[in-house]
């Protein structure tokens, strides 16, 4: 029960509220769960693996995580013959998001593509053809001459657009790569790494999944030709819907392949491999390991509410917590599904934006490993409180659910009793 004996006591009240709740924010909130998470997953799986691979360089990736299941030779530079244009297609396929270029615009072929060797469209000097059937073209039949066009289509010249290639990789980390040129020509300054492929790969399935519309079909008709696309494991392996094949008699037989099965998308790389069964067998052996060994699971969804944030200086003094993407995880089969979750929540303070990052949420396996991490989000906005609802939830916190005034002695929580009495003998007359 509170009992006012007059006016100027009760200023006095407001005046000692008002000093308690600025010490508290000045003082400020502690942290929940303030362990910073850590900066990396590690990406390479530390089981022993004997597959037997003719290939001179292979690797296989799981491709959310970019966990390395598999590799031989990954990190060596090769040539990787008309892999290249994966990049290639990248770029191009990005150009049309950019409004570069647009699906039905048509391009002159000049002579220059049109003299280009190799595997072709058929390509002539003058012919005005649509872009999406250059594309086509470079993905299905792996076109050279549809790939200079699009190059001189974007930058004026093939090597203007090299270099834009060159960039890309620089920015991907692919420290293992340089190109010359946009088809995979033969040069001995042209070379990949498995390992930059792959990783390519993910980027573009990630970023540009319509190249896996283009890349899985069949065959492509253009002036009235009909050539295959030479995928070996297009209509022969369950899942199988990319990328792209190469051969130069330097390069040998070379693959970056992918399938997907039950949420787990892998993906392999063989270069250097001595035939185009031999090709076929590597990529083969190498997708059986990764579907036998290992499945794909999700942990938590994103949306998913993972918990509350106390926000103490919030009109609302918590907020949910969900989780930004999904938390998908790869376990291997010898591991089962015995994993921990851990969140950490960052030291929270209101205003607060829906979607702000409040912490993070990791998840373990029996060995300490960590196997996958995303952040942690606000599910709403949180106003900050005002001054007196602030000073009033303070000392509510600090004196209990009550105090009593008497008409001639002021009860306050004790080890705040000195520093109200100054309050009040220097700030007593300003309300």
């Amino acid at each position: 029960m509170i009992r006012l004996g007059s006016m100027d006591k009760l200023k006095k009240i407001l005046v000692i509220l008002i000093i308690i709740a600025f010490k508290v924010s000045v003082i400020g909130i502690t942290a929940v769960g303030a362990e910073p998470l850590p900066e990396d997953i590690a990406n390479r799986d530390p089981k022993e693996v004997f597959i037997e691979i003719e290939a001179e360089a292979a690797i296989l990736m799981e491709a959310s995580t970019g966990k390395v299941l598999y590799d031989k030779n990954a990190y060596e530079r090769s040539a990787p013959a008309s892999v290249t244009k994966i990049m290639t297609l990248l770029l191009a396929l990005e150009a049309i998001d950019e409004g570069k270029i647009r699906w039905d615009e048509e391009l002159v072929v000049s002579r220059n593509a049109e003299g280009m060797g190799g595997s072709q469209m058929t390509l002539e000097a003058g012919q005005e053809v649509p872009i999406e059937d250059i594309i086509k073209g470079i993905s299905i039949v792996s076109a050279n001459d549809g790939a200079v066009a699009i190059a001189e289509r974007l930058y004026g010249t093939e090597q203007a657009f090299v270099q834009n290639m060159n960039e890309k990789a620089a920015e991907l980390g692919m420290a293992n790569s340089n190109f010359q040129n946009t088809s995979g020509w033969p040069d001995e300054n042209h070379y990949m790494s498995a390992r930059d492929i792959a990783v390519l790969s993910a980027f573009a399935i990630d970023t540009q999944p319509g190249i896996l519309d283009l890349a899985s079909q069949r065959e492509f008709t253009f002036s009235g030709v009909t050539q295959p696309n030479f995928n070996p494991l297009l209509d022969n392996y369950e899942g199988a819907d990319g990328l792209k094949t190469g051969w130069t008699k330097r390069a040998g037989d070379c693959f970056a392949g992918t399938v997907e099965r039950d949420g787990l998308r892998l993906i392999s790389v063989v270069l250097g491999s001595p035939t185009g069964s031999a090709r076929k067998a590597d990529t083969e052996a190498l997708m059986n390991y990764g579907f036998n060994e290992y499945s794909f699971d999700t942990v938590a969804y994103q949306g998913e509410i993972a918990g509350q944030a106390s926000v103490p200086n919030g009109k609302d003094t918590e907020v949910d917590l969900v989780v930004a993407e999904n938390l998908d995880v790869l376990m291997p089969a010898d591991q089962g599904y015995d994993l921990k979750t851990e969140a950490n929540i960052k030291r929270v303070s209101a205003p607060i934006t829906k979607g702000d990052v409040l912490g993070g949420i990791i998840v373990t396996n029996t060995k300490g490993e960590i196997l996958n991490k995303t952040d942690l989000v606000a599910a709403a906005d949180v106003e900050r409180q005002s001054f007196i609802l602030n000073a009033y939830r303070s000392i509510r916190s600090l004196s209990g659910s009550s105090f009593v005034v008497e008409p001639n002695h002021l009860k306050v929580h004790a080890g705040f009793l000195l520093w109200d009495r100054l309050m009040i003998f220097h700030f007593g007359n300003l309300i």
